[in-house]
């Protein structure tokens, strides 16, 4: 019988559940589960993380997730592999190692992959010649050197590779491509070569299906969502995994949610710009001839990817200090409460430019009218609503001018239109971080990347 792998999808952001993972880990029949708790947003969290605490700067829910997983993976076999590391990722391994200790699990090899915090190396990066424009619209780093915050590179499944073959039960990386996390069990299981490319490729395509949790099995499902038995006790996607990268996605028994080729499709599509050329580090991989076949209810077969030649840069992805927001909530009961509050903000906005609140940018938005659609929302005609609430933010340069702005809605409780609602105004203010995308040379970064595997005594 030909060999396969099985692979369990354990999280797909920061703050997900990672209790389907435990059902996929006692039930599931996986060799792997891989986590992904990271996004360019979760880059920027980490570091006001790190602002307050320096020893900080990885996922705090890395601590509970060990708590519920080591022993059922120490029982099972599993092997953990996670990006909770975020721009600490040594500070997460040590969590781990803290955490296996009080469970009395000795002998656990827990991995640890660094070298994609680049932000010491800038300078020299820059001697050598890589420019770090922004990636986008062309920009010198210069415009935004002095207040840059972080800097990471997005590395590929090589480096959690090398942690697997040195034993590690636990990998615990930093910034690495969200399908990386689960290519790599694939290629230490088969010994892929850095040049097969198709089958690479198929591994991509897998690790993108996977990433997101339940968003392949059922969950944010924009088809008939209605239909999806059980939500609240969910499946994550279990994919078992044959050599030549064709896969069969399914889910533990017992559990919820739906796996199905629209469930699938949807996930397939979910953030691809162009299908032909999917971007990653350890391959270019095309999208645009996978199959989906229903096989059997919640299992579907994948197969068909398509890969190239990796690209020769990686992405880097930095943060610097981008100013403040100011934000301040007030809602409004019927009757005319969309025109309370469209009068609210006229009376905010002429108040920012009378007080002289250097604002380099205002939104504002009503709730239950168009704080999701924004300008695509259409205003109904002949309805009252029961309720609306106004919800404005400022960008500005300074932190008094966005506290300043903060303070002018609690007196609309009786300065304003009539009102019976709720308002908010003096929450703290939020520091912004930007984001700045750059290309980067593949070998200015990977002979700088290091894996470490220590056994927990």
């Amino acid at each position: 019988m030909a060999k396969t792998v099985r692979i369990g999808s354990g999280m797909g952001f920061y703050g997900d559940s990672w209790l389907p993972a435990l059902q996929t880990a006692r039930r599931g029949g996986v060799r792997y589960l891989s986590f992904d708790h990271l996004s360019e947003l979760t880059l920027a969290i980490l570091q006001k993380d790190r602002a307050r605490n320096p020893s900080a700067g990885y996922t705090r829910d890395i601590t509970g997730m060990m708590k519920d997983l080591l022993p059922v993976a120490r029982e099972q076999g599993i092997r953990l592999i996670t990006n909770a590391g975020g721009i600490n990722p040594a500070g997460a391994r040590a969590e781990v190692v803290r955490v296996a200790k009080s469970l009395g699990l000795g002998g656990l090899k827990v991995a640890v992959v660094t070298g994609d915090g680049i932000i010491d190396r800038l300078a020299a990066l820059q001697a050598r010649g890589v420019t770090l424009r922004h990636q986008d619209t062309g920009r010198e780093l210069e415009t935004v050197r002095d207040r840059l915050l972080f800097a990471n590179v997005y590395l590929g499944a090589r480096p959690i590779v090398r942690a697997l073959e040195q034993g590690a039960d636990v990998v615990v990386t930093g910034r690495t491509t969200d399908a990386a996390l689960f290519l790599a069990p694939l290629i230490h299981e088969f010994g892929w070569r850095p040049d097969d490319w198709d089958r690479l490729a198929a591994g991509v395509v897998i690790g993108h299906l996977m990433e997101c949790s339940g968003q392949a099995s059922g969950g944010n499902f924009s088809g008939k969502w209605w239909e999806v038995p059980d939500l609240w006790k969910i499946g994550y996607p279990i994919a078992e995994v044959s050599e030549d990268g064709d896969a069969v996605f399914g889910k533990a028994p017992e559990t919820g949610g739906l796996i199905s080729v629209d469930t699938v499709k949807e996930q397939l599509l979910y953030e691809i710009h162009d299908p032909t050329t999917y971007l990653t580090p350890d391959v270019v991989a095309d999208f645009s001839e996978v199959e989906l076949r229903d096989l059997a209810p919640n299992q579907v077969r994948v197969s068909g990817a398509r890969g190239r030649p990796a690209p020769p840069t990686l992405k880097a992805v930095m943060g610097y200090a981008d100013g403040f927001m100011g934000h301040g909530l007030i809602g409004y009961a019927w009757p005319d409460a969309l025109a309370k509050a469209r009068r609210a903000e006229e009376i905010i906005r002429r108040q920012v430019q009378g007080l002289g609140i250097a604002a380099e940018e205002v939104v504002a938005e009503f709730v239950g009218l168009n704080s999701i659609h924004g300008p695509l929302a259409t205003p109904p005609k002949d309805f009252e609503h029961n309720e609306v609430y106004l919800h404005m933010a400022i960008r500005t340069r300074g932190r008094e001018d966005a506290e300043r702005f903060g303070r002018l809605f609690a007196p609309l409780g009786l300065n304003g239109p009539p009102f019976i609602g709720w308002l908010a105004g003096l929450s703290p203010t939020r520091e912004l971080i930007g984001l700045w995308p750059a290309a980067v040379p593949r070998e200015e970064i990977e002979p700088y990347v290091s894996v470490d595997t220590v056994a927990v005594e």
